[in-house]
Parts: C-alpha cells; structure tokens; sequence
C-alpha cells in the first residue's frame, strides 16, 4: 500500500492571507504614525499661513490612515460592534480630511507652480553671477596683466627700450610664437619691421603703408584678426603645418608738428605703427575676448609712452640747447664785460694822458697869451687855444658818449639856482656872440621857481650846446633864450608819440626854446641830426666844425632827465628853432651856502690876494708839473715843486696856504697822502688847502677826495684864467670842487 506523505499547512490558505494582511496593516499603521514626526518639523519651520495649514490636515489626514489600519487590525478576528463603529468613523473622518486636503491643494498648486518659475529664473540668474563672476575674474587677470606689463613699460622712458620690453612681456603674458612692431619710414609711404620679439636683428622689410589689411587695422581703434599669410604676417620659420591665429592693432604715434624726433618720420598728421601678435603653430589654441582687450590696452599704453618718450627727448635735446646756449651767453656776457672793463680802463688812461699835453697846450698857450706878441703871433696864439680848448670838449663828448651808452652815466641830483644856470649860459656866450654881432636874449618867465632838483651839470650842458649851435649856425641876426614851466597842452610833440609825461605836485616840466635867425635846416635832414658823428650837410653849415657829438649826447642827457628835444625849421636860410623838455623836482628857497658852488668870472681884486701866496705842487709828470708852476708863477704865487709823496710829505708847512696833487700818478696813493697832512696839521687854520689835479672824470674820484678830506678838485687842462678864478675861490670859501 503506497504511502503519501504530505505535509499540511500549519495555517489554512485564508488564515494566511489574513496573517499577511494583519501583519501588513501594523506595519502600515507605524509608517503612518512617524510621518506626523517629520511634518511637526515643517510645521514648526513654516511662517507662511497656507502651507502651515496644508501640512497640518495632511498630518491629520496621515494620522486617520494610520488609526484605521491600526483599527483594522481588530477586525480579523470576531470583533465587538464596538469596534466596528471606532472602524466606521476613522474612515469617515479620514475621507472628510482626505477632500478638505485635496480642496486645498487647488489653491496651492499655482503657488507651488509660481515657485518653481521663481527657482528657475533664480537658478538662471545663478549661472549669469556665475558667467560675469569668470568675466570679473578674467577681467581682473587681464588688469592685473595691463599693470605689470604698463609698470614694465613706463618703467623706462628710452623708447628702444619701451617698445622692446612691450614686446617681451606681451610674449611671455599670452605665450606668444612671435610679436612684431612696424614702425612708418620717413617718407610715411611704407611701414618698417622696426621690433621682433624672437629675432635679434630683424632685417628691414617693408610693406606699402595703403596694403588693404593695413588699412584695415588702421581703421579700427580694436585688436583685429588678419591671415596669417598677410605679408606684415610672414614672420614665423619655414615648416610649420598649421599656423596660428594672427591679430594687428595700431599703435598711434604721438603728433609731431611742434618738434622733430632725430630718426622719426615728420608727422603733420595723425600716423600709426603696426603691433602684430602671433599665437604658437601647431595649435587649437584660439583668441580671448579679454587676450583681445588686454592688446588693445597694451596698444593704448605703448602709445602712451612713446609719447612722453618722445617729449622727453625732445625736451633733453632743448635744454641741451639750451645749456649750449646758456654757455654761449655766458661767455660773450663775460666777454662783453671784459671788454667794457678794458674800455672803461683805457678811456680811463686815455682821458688822463691825453689830458696832461692838453693841460701844458691850454697853460702854456695861455701864458704865451699873456706876452707882448705881434698880430700874427697872436692870431696863432689865439687859434692853438681855440683848438686846445675843441680837443678837450671833443674828449669831454666822447667820454659822456660812452658812459651814456653803457649805462653807467647817472644823474648828480641836487638842489640848485635854475636863474643862476640861465645867467651862466649867458655869460658864457654872449662873448662869442659880441665877436660874430649876434644879439642874445634870455626870457625867464615869472612862473619859473627860481630853484629846481636835478642835475645841474648836465642841464648847462646841454642848454649850452644848444646855444652854442644857434651861436655856431648863425652869421647875423639875433638868438632868443625862452624859458617856462610847460603846461599839458605844450608838453605833447606828435612827432614823439612815445613822450608821455606825467604831471604832479612834486615835478614840473622846464621847457627851454632857443630861436635863431641862422641858415636853417632842410626838414630832410633834422631827423639825422641827433645820431652821433652824424653832421648837417647844407650849404651854410657845411665848414662850421664839430665832431657830430653834441645834440646826440644831449639828447640822451634829455633822456635821461625824463625830457624829450627836438629841432623845428621851416628850410634853409629861415632859421631854426631848438626845444627841449625836461622833468626838475620842485624845491624849497635855500641859503646860497648850501647851494654846489660855482665858479665866478674873474675879478680884479683877487690878483693881490694871490701875489705872494706860497703854493706846493706835488706832480710825478716834469712837464705838467712845470706848466703848472709857470701858471702859479705867472699870478705872483711862490711855488715849491716836488716830484714824490715823501718829499711832499717832508716839505709841507703852515706857510703853505695850498697844495696842489695830481692824484692820478700811479704808485702814490694821494688820498693816503691827504690823510697825513691831516695828521700832521691838527689845527685846520694852520693846515694848507689840499687841492686835487686830475684828468680823470670819474665821479667816484670826486667822492674818494672829498672823503679823504680834501678842499678842492680841479680837471685838467686849466688854463691861466682858471688858474686865478680857482685860487681866488679858494682864498674866499676854502673849498672848491669843480662839477664832473
């Protein structure tokens, strides 16, 4: 009997399923009850009213799935009514939660909708940060590349060394194969390979400056792609398969109308040099934006350099130039000095050893003057004095021309008698008036101060040149003398327009017009008339004589007064009519004493006052020392003569009543000389009157005397009348110093 074991199963088909199903819903009933956990936390996070309510039904809603399935679980077996019920109203209460959630969600899903285009527009706008963040960043790179390669540029200003080290550092920023410069030639039709950056000594090509690419780099101010087969290109060696890509900019090059660089092309307009940069063959490697801008920079930055470069050379060859210059000037200022010293210094030894023979002329002839002479005799006598006496006035004019022109001529200001110069003036020429019989006249109108600030020298100089020419000039007729105080309205010549005076309270303007009825001037002529050494050629004045001097010194005289002269005629043979205008200060009425004396014509009874009187001559020079002494033996005076200072210096008494020195004799030193007769004499009323003979006019020599402390100063040459007028004064004032 065949035997069958089987095996039954320990639970029935359906108890089974049942088992699966009880264990299934207790594990669903957990999984619902810990999603409440998590959605508490969500809770809690959530501010916003919505979805803090959403979350809390579907918590409720989870909790009603997990209480029925839980619930559930009693049901598998014979179960209470009780149970059913709780069954029933878990569901129910589920599926009213269940519809209330899902009511929600309506209103909630166009909010979760809207928030996802919100994360995606974010999400977009995260990747363009991200975009312009690489942009920044490559921005800074490609700044900080622009200032190390500007600080390596500028770090020089050679223009070699600036467009090499561009060069460089650009090769080693974009690790470039080569790097080109072309530089415009002088004719600025083509443009040089002037710069490499892998050739040491690049040979000179050329390339016409109108080649299409050419112009097309030059018309844009940006970095542009060209073949690499453009001629300004071909610089890489043979054998490369593939070549890289190959950009141009232009370098504009500074604008160089005002100055010219040594080896530059003259720029008058705007011109460009060619960059080319080349990347390395053989390569995928391509052209940045930001590798474009920063050769753009670079470009501008070169540029840039070139042009201060440029200035600087420009400015170091200037003040090269101007150094040489500086020296040069320099030189001829020293020069000019030197020379000036020396003139002054010959005019200086000139004016004193040509004054001595004139001193011995002038006395001697003088002297001879004074003898029983024939007519003829005298006639010769009288003409060597009149030619003595022109050469010391040529040598006069010619020593004030030189100091006028050199500048160092300036006004001895002073209050003076302004009547006083006009009566001098006439004094001195009527008697040269009385021998051609000419009448002058002198008009001094009631409004003229009698006293004036200024120089008077110089102001009788030239009022008595003036005369002097009416006087020269004039065969027959008359000479008027007119002087005024000149209004605004007489002030004006429109033929000076540059004379313009200015009046006040402490100046007025003297105004001097001298009329005569001479031989005139041609109106062609009058303008020549104040140039030096430049003479009158009409008929009538033709042989008068003069050096030409005269009315040029005194128009610089005027000039320096702040005046101005001029010469008015109608044509020869009508006269002329001599103006001059020149700026006095105004001044106080003043004692005679304290007013420059001046010398008087000689009086009768002066002559016994000197006979007797004992006089002391101190002169180095055999010659003018015995003129001098025939002049003083001549007027009665007992005269000792020495030939040094130490014998001066022993034979001086008190019965010396004065003592003449030439201070101009090289090796004593009169003033020192001066000084010990000071010494010697404590007593000034035993102390004899110390007086100066010299041939110089230097107004410093003046000065040194009366600061050494001498009584009088006397210029060569004296005559024999001058001799007795000095003495004379001497005698009666004690002091003496003729003007100079």
């Amino acid at each position: 009997m065949e035997s069958c074991n089987c095996i039954e199963p320990q639970w029935p088909p359906d108890d089974l399923l049942m088992k699966y199903q009880y264990i299934s819903d207790f594990f669903i009933a957990l999984a619902y009850f810990s999603i409440p956990l998590e959605l508490i936390y969500f809770v809690k996070k959530s501010a916003v009213f919505p979805y803090r309510w959403v979350l809390v039904q579907f918590g409720a809603f989870i909790v009603l799935c997990g209480a029925t399935h839980l619930i559930n679980l009693w049901t598998f077996t014979v179960h209470s009514r009780t149970v059913a019920s709780v069954m029933t109203t878990a569901k129910v209460l589920t599926a009213a939660v269940s519809c209330i959630t899902a009511l929600m969600l309506v209103h909630i899903i166009p909010d979760l909708l809207s928030v996802k285009t919100r994360e995606l527009f974010l999400k977009n706008k995260a990747a363009e940060l991200d975009r312009e963040m690489g942009l920044i960043r490559t921005q800074e790179e490609t700044g900080r590349h622009v200032r190390m390669l500007t600080h390596e540029i500028r770090s020089t200003l050679d223009r070699h060394t600036i467009l090499k080290t561009t060069l460089v550092e650009l090769g080693r920023t974009l690790a470039l194969e080569e790097c080109a410069l072309w530089m415009p030639t002088r004719t600025g039709l083509e443009l040089q390979l002037s710069y490499t950056l892998r050739q040491q000594n690049p040979v000179g090509y050329t390339v016409p400056i109108h080649h299409p690419v050419i112009n097309q780099v030059f018309s844009s101010n940006r970095a542009v792609k060209i073949s690499p087969n453009c001629p300004v290109a071909r610089l890489r060696p043979a054998g490369k398969y593939m070549p890289g890509e190959v950009v141009a900019v232009r370098v504009p090059l500074l604008h160089l109308s005002n100055f010219h660089i040594n080896d530059w092309p003259e720029l008058s307009t705007k011109r460009y040099a060619l960059m080319v940069l080349m990347l390395p063959s053989d390569s995928a490697r391509q052209w940045h934006v930001h590798e474009l801008e920063l050769v753009e920079v670079v470009a501008d930055q070169v540029a840039v350099a070139l042009s201060h470069a440029a200035i600087l050379e420009e400015s170091m060859r200037a003040r090269d130039l101007l150094m040489e210059q500086n020296v040069a000037l320099d030189l001829a200022r020293r020069e000019a000095e030197t020379a000036i010293r020396a003139r002054n210094d010959f005019l200086a030894v000139m004016n004193h050893e040509m004054r001595t023979p004139m001193h011995a002329i002038i006395a001697l002839s003088s002297l001879l003057q004074e003898t029983e002479l024939t007519p003829e005799q005298r006639l010769m006598v009288e003409t060597i004095l009149k030619s003595s006496n022109l050469l010391a006035t040529l040598i006069n004019d010619v020593l004030d021309l030189s100091g006028l022109e050199d500048g160092s001529l300036q006004l001895d200001l002073g209050t003076f008698n302004l009547y006083a110069v006009f009566r001098e003036v006439l004094n001195l020429i009527k008697p040269i008036a009385s021998v051609k019989k000419l009448h002058v006249s002198l008009t001094l109108a009631p409004d003229l101060p009698e006293y004036a600030i200024g120089d008077e020298k110089r102001l009788m100089q030239t009022i008595l040149n003036i005369v002097g020419n009416a006087v020269k000039f004039s065969k027959e007729g008359s000479i008027s003398i007119t002087a005024f105080v000149a209004k605004l309205d007489t002030l004006r010549d429109s033929k000076a327009p540059e004379f313009l005076p200015v009046l006040s309270d402490n100046h007025f303007y003297l105004r001097v017009q001298v009329k005569d009825s001479g031989s005139g001037i041609n109106p062609l002529d009058i303008p020549k008339l104040f140039t030096k050494f430049a003479q009158n050629q009409s008929t009538g004045t033709r042989n008068s004589g003069g050096s030409g001097l005269g009315l040029a010194i005194c128009k610089r005289f005027v000039n320096l007064m702040e005046g101005h002269i001029w010469i008015e005629s109608e044509g020869l043979g009508k006269g002329c009519t001599a103006i001059l205008i020149v700026k006095l200060g105004m001044a106080e009425r003043v004692n005679e004493s304290k007013l420059p004396y001046m010398p008087k014509m000689p009086t009768n009874h002066g002559q016994t006052a000197i006979a007797g009187l004992k006089v002391l001559v101190m002169d180095e020079n055999g010659v003018s020392r015995m003129v001098t002494k025939g002049l003083l033996l001549h007027l009665g005076c007992d005269v000792t003569m020495v030939g040094s200072s130490d014998e001066c210096l022993r034979l001086v008494s008190h019965e010396h009543k004065v003592v003449f020195m030439d201070i101009c004799v090289p090796g004593i030193d009169s003033y020192g000389i001066t000084i010990r007769i000071h010494e010697k004499f404590t007593k000034r009323h035993e102390r004899p009157l110390l007086v100066a003979l010299t041939g110089n006019t230097d107004k410093v020599k003046k000065e040194n005397c009366m600061r050494a402390g001498m009584d009088g100063l006397i210029l060569k040459p004296v005559s024999l009348d001058k001799m007795r007028s000095v003495l004379t004064d001497l005698l009666e004032h004690r002091v003496f110093f003729e003007a100079i």
